[in-house]
């Protein structure tokens, strides 16, 4: 089956997104910076780009239902008094960021409309039917460091990941391994990543004045030269021990959210991985995009036993530990690391 109307609304979303998400970046104060109840930071660009990326799917996929699952799923906060500032801030961001495609301008967008546009994320997925699993603002943490973050969208159909697009504003074009003083790359910035089952993945400049290039995960078989990913939290030293194992040498380059999947994906690095603390489970908004890109470019992208990742089970991947991203041909070595690592912490999956 062809998925390209979803695609083209799924890009045309996310775009949109991350143009909004860039001006709020520049601009950013910390005093700008919510705390939710579950202690993790929240701006206006999270819920304004979830308002913009439910209110262009709804539009471009007419008359479908639309049913988002999101991270932010509650509007409570923004319709307490005393948020009414923050609430109208988030509005006009979504008005101008829609008015600046030509194809939504004179479209009238009220503060109702956007909070409603925010709550229809409240969908739980699961294995029957078509959800949207949307991260709005992937790596809020980096973001507001003013450094890596993603917009990730992606299609299940039955509980199949078969759409998956991802703008990382930041991401150099290039490469994302690159020197912290390489001035050329960190100028040149901007990518959005897409792909389709069955299709490949591709990538192309977020401004679009390039057409997309089909990307491909890395060939290089000599681990002693390979680098490897992991995300931009305290060191994980199961990490370590894997990477000592497989002959790595280099240092773990830290990157926040999905675009470290886009950076394998493009063969920028031949691993990322990521072991939690015991006990928590992942959220599929957090993978989903990332998944099918990096699997449409040759990769791998699967648990500490070797099994595929199942979005299948609602907004958790509750029958999956750990995550491993990497290609085809160093998967069994890269598993064997694991277990023995993990064997050795005496860490049960």
């Amino acid at each position: 089956m062809s998925y390209e109307k979803e695609l083209g609304a799924a890009k045309k979303a996310v775009s949109l997104a991350a143009r909004l998400s860039q001006g709020v970046q520049k601009t950013l104060l910390q005093s700008e910076v919510w705390t939710k109840s579950d202690k993790t930071p929240v701006t206006a660009a999270d819920y304004g780009s979830q308002a913009v990326v439910s209110l262009v799917l709804e539009r471009e996929l007419k008359p479908a239902t639309l049913s988002l699952v999101a991270e932010e799923v509650d509007t409570r906060d923004l319709r307490k008094k005393g948020s009414e500032e923050f609430l109208e801030d988030i509005t006009k961001l979504v008005r101008d960021t829609l008015a600046s495609d030509e194809s939504y301008a004179g479209s009238s967008i009220t503060t109702e409309d956007v909070l409603n546009a925010i709550d229809c994320g409240k969908s739980q997925g699961g294995s029957s039917g078509c959800h949207w699993v949307l991260d709005p603002i992937d790596g809020t943490r980096g973001f507001v460091r003013g450094e890596q973050y993603a917009v990730g969208l992606a299609l299940l159909v039955e509980g199949k990941v078969v759409v998956g697009v991802m703008a990382c504003p930041n991401l150099p074009l290039s490469s994302a391994v690159v020197e912290k003083d390489d001035k050329s790359c960190q100028d040149n910035v901007g990518c959005l990543f897409f792909a389709a089952t069955g299709s490949g993945a591709y990538v192309q400049p977020l401004n679009g004045n390039s057409p997309p290039q089909e990307v491909r995960v890395s060939s290089n078989e000599n681990l002693e030269e390979a680098k490897f990913l992991e995300s931009y939290h305290m060191p994980i030293p199961l990490h370590s021990s894997i990477a000592k194992k497989l002959g790595i040498t280099a240092l773990p380059v830290r990157i926040d959210s999905q675009a470290k999947y886009a950076a394998v994906s493009r063969g920028d690095a031949e691993m990322y991985l990521r072991f939690t603390l015991v006990g928590y489970r992942e959220w599929i908004w957090d993978h989903a995009a990332g998944s099918i890109i990096t699997t449409e470019a040759g990769g791998v992208v699967c648990d500490a036993e070797g099994t595929p990742l199942d979005f299948s089970k609602g907004k958790r991947l509750d029958h999956n530990r750990g995550i491993i991203v990497t290609t085809k041909k160093l998967k069994p070595l890269i598993l064997k690391a694991v277990r023995e690592s993990m064997e050795e912490e005496n860490i049960r999956v």
